[in-house]
């Protein structure tokens, strides 16, 4: 693990960042910027999710608080990078991954003067009154992916390649399979997990059998394992198959079988979060969604009537018109 930490050098530009508002005894003086720590699961350089995360706290950095972060944190280190921020004096401390999830509400009930954003996927039981926890949503966001799926496929055959088979990770194969169940199209969902988020190698090999088998839209839920599912596609000729790819844009990749991507971004949700704790109120829930940290990104060789059906979908899911499920239940 490294552990790096940005030190601000002029005094906090923004009210609400004061520590005089934060509500907390957490070592600082009032009037001193408030501290955040971001804790995070990855590189950030992955240019992906962890990516996502640093671009948040630099935004936090840029509105005048004080911040730092460790990268690359394994589940089993979680609890005691969680305490060494504590220690530290940190106002709110932030965990990048609902796997932290369960560490950070058990040190947040143990440390009742600090401040904690906890990532998860729906709304715990017991959340404690100093966490803010953050939904990602995964299921909701993946409905629109179904979508584009059950109407772009030619063979009536659709891949999900994931990484660890997790909960998140079945409730998107469930709103997908919903999304083809709504669109009335006799679509087949077939779905595989290479057990790592970030293998290139297994993610192109992965992503190989699910071509042999007439699986020609891909969906890929994967960080920097999408490297390799792209690899893969570049053997096929461009408009017989395509991939989808989450949290930021990887067209380079391979233009000519990009499809679309499920865009996250943190800045927004992380700098609410913390102007609200910053105002006095440490609990709460947040949402990501459409329009609120996340959006569906399509490559302009996508068919206009396949973009029509995807949009349908978005405007369905904002309007509350379509309800999606969430299940998180195993699935094959």
């Amino acid at each position: 693990m490294r552990r790096t930490t940005k030190f601000l050098v002029v005094p906090s530009i923004l009210g609400a960042l004061a520590l005089s508002a934060c509500g907390g005894d957490s070592g600082s003086s009032e009037g001193d910027p408030l501290r955040v720590a971001g804790i995070f699961s990855g590189p950030t350089t992955d240019a992906d999710y962890n990516a996502l995360g640093l671009q948040a706290l630099d935004e936090l950095e840029e509105d005048g608080a004080e911040v730092s972060y460790s990268e690359s944190v394994p589940v089993p280190d979680i609890e005691r990078v969680l305490q060494e921020y504590v220690a530290d004096g940190y106002d709110v401390v932030w965990t990048h991954g609902s796997q932290f999830y369960e560490a950070t509400a058990k040190i947040a009930k143990q440390n009742p003067d600090v401040n904690f954003i906890g990532e998860f996927d729906g709304e715990p039981e017991g959340q404690p009154d100093n966490v803010w926890v953050l939904d990602r949503n995964f299921h909701t966001v993946f409905y629109p992916i179904g979508t584009l799926a059950a109407n772009l496929t030619d063979s009536g055959k659709v891949g999900y390649l994931g990484g660890l088979s997790l909960p998140f990770s079945y409730s998107e194969v469930h709103a997908m399979r919903q999304a083809i169940k709504d669109s009335g199209k006799e679509v087949e969902l077939n779905t595989v997990w290479s057990g790592d988020f970030n293998d290139t190698v297994k993610a192109q090999q992965l992503t190989s059998q699910l071509l042999s088998q007439d699986n020609d839209v891909i969906v890929t839920s994967l960080n920097l394992g999408a490297v390799g599912s792209f690899k893969a596609m570049s053997k096929v000729d461009p408009g017989d198959a395509w991939l989808t790819v989450k949290y930021t844009d990887k067209s380079k990749n391979d233009p000519d079988h990009y499809a679309a991507t499920v865009l996250y971004d943190f800045k927004a949700p992380v700098n609410e979060i913390v102007t609200d704790i910053s105002d006095g109120t440490t609990s709460g829930y947040y949402q990501i969604t459409f329009g609120k940290g996340a959006s569906v990104e399509m490559a302009d060789a996508i068919p206009k009537n396949v973009r029509a059906k995807v949009d349908e979908s978005v405007k369905g899911i904002t309007d509350g018109s379509i309800e999606v499920e969430l299940d998180q239940s195993e699935t094959k």
